[in-house]
This record gives structure tokens, sequence and C-alpha cells, in this order.
């Protein structure tokens, strides 16, 4: 009786050890399942195939991150590690596993517009490789909201230094003037240099940020565009930017030139 008891108890634990195994192995099989559906859903395949045929000198070094390492360097996204918030959504600061402090800015939830702005934000990035342009470093779609892995550009916006009585960063005009002169060295870049010309569309203050040295990033790139070599000019039956920041020839025609970036800078 004791031996059949023991063999029953044994048989059992056995049963409920291969359970536990099967419910694990059904749960892993679902999770990879649904980040396959966000990937593709997502374009994340697209997006896969375009950083890995990106040439030499573009972002062909960025990467796919995994969800849960991006979820462990921001711990799990926690209020604390918010850095700022913006039109297309949060950005957190995070450490990744080999110590590298990175900004990772997570999209809306359920929004499809953003959604696309955070992939054509990816995809003009890839074509930049710029001091004063913030480096996009890669990106997860593993889930339904997407994540874009940036540069940690640590002393926050031009905004702040520019409307903070207690900062006094700007009080001299050398410092304004070579923070002026990387912003129109970057805009220069992005207009005449680039592979492709890129009209940013939203300048402004908010969107300057300050590394360690002051030097200027030019950030955001949702809503920028991509323009042909023989099309100077962008048009669009939605006005896109800033009010306050737009051209008003822009506003009123619709035609987005490099000229509207510039006057965006000036304001």
């Amino acid at each position: 009786i004791l031996i059949g008891l023991g063999a029953g108890v044994g048989g059992l634990v056995q049963v409920l050890l291969l359970s536990r195994w099967l419910c694990k192995v059904i749960k892993k099989r679902r999770e990879i399942k649904q980040k396959e559906k966000y990937f593709k859903t997502q374009w994340g395949l697209l997006l896969q195939q375009h950083l890995s045929s990106s040439p030499e000198g573009d972002v062909a070094k960025s990467k796919i991150f995994r969800f849960k390492d991006l979820e462990k360097a921001t711990d799990r996204f926690h209020k604390d590690r918010i850095l700022g918030r913006g039109g297309q959504g949060v950005v957190y600061k995070g450490m990744l596993t080999d110590g590298k402090i990175v900004a990772v800015k997570k999209s809306r939830l359920l929004d499809m517009e953003k959604v696309e702005e955070f992939i054509n934000e990816v995809i003009i990035l890839s074509q930049i490789n710029h001091r004063n342009v913030v480096k996009l470093l890669g990106c997860c779609l593993e889930t339904d909201f997407p994540l874009l892995v940036y540069e940690f550009i640590p002393n926050g916006t031009l905004y702040r230094y520019l409307h903070d009585p207690n900062e006094d960063l700007l009080s001299s005009w050398e410092m304004r003037l070579r923070i002026a002169t990387e912003i129109a060295g970057a805009l220069f870049y992005l207009h005449s240099a680039a592979s492709i010309p890129i009209y940013h569309r939203d300048i402004k203050s908010t969107n300057i940020l300050l590394d360690e040295k002051h030097r200027a990033k030019v950030a955001d790139f949702g809503i920028s565009k991509s323009i042909s070599l023989d099309n100077e000019t962008h048009v669009t039956t939605l006005v896109r930017g800033t009010f306050g920041y737009l051209d008003p020839e822009y506003f009123r025609t619709g035609h987005f030139t490099d000229k509207s970036d510039v006057y965006s800078f000036g304001v």
C-alpha cells in the first residue's frame, strides 16, 4: 500500500511539474506570436530591412532592442525616470546592461498617427550623421507602443535656459551665438549636405537639446520630411508644426520649403 501510495504521489508530482512546464511553453509561444503580430503591424519588418540595408555612416549600427531590456533599463518605465513629455509621447531615462545611459521615447498608446510619426523618425534619422543632431541608437517594436532609443542628452532643452530666470547659461552673447551657430549648421546639413534633403518642420527651442558641453542637438523628427532632389518644396493639405513658429507663407499656401525651417529658427 505504501509503495503504491508513494508511486501515486510521485506520479501526481510529475503531472503537476509537466503541467507547469506546458503552461510556461504555451505562455512563451503566445508572447512570441504577440510580439510578431505587433512587429508586423507596426511595420517592424520594413524598419528592420531598412536599418540592415543602411549604408555605413548612417545608423547601420542601430539595433532592434528587446522590450524586456528597455523595461529593465527604465525600471519598468517608472515615473521617476521621466525626462519629459511631448507631442509624440513620454521620454524616460534608462541604463542598459552595459552601463550606457540612454533616453527611451515611448509612444502614446493606440494612436496610429503617433506610431506613423515614430516610424518616420526612425527612417529620417537613419539618413543623418551630424554632431548637432541627436543620435538614434535603435528601436523596439515588440509591443503596441513603439519605442525609440537615443543617446542621452543631459542638460535638457534650450527652452529651459531661455525662460527659467534661475538659469544663467545664456547670460553671455558668446554662448548664445555659439548655440545659434550650431543649430544653423545642423539645418544647413539637413537641407544641403544630407544624402537626401530633409525638412525638420518643427524647429523650436523645446526641440533643441544641450549636451554635457552645452552643444546644441536638434531633436524630434516625427513630422520631418525627406525631399527629392528635383523637388524643393513639400506640399500638404494639413499644416503641421507649432503655431507661433510656423512660416506664414507655409500656413497660407501649404508649401513647405527649407526657408520655412529657417523662419522657425529665426523665431
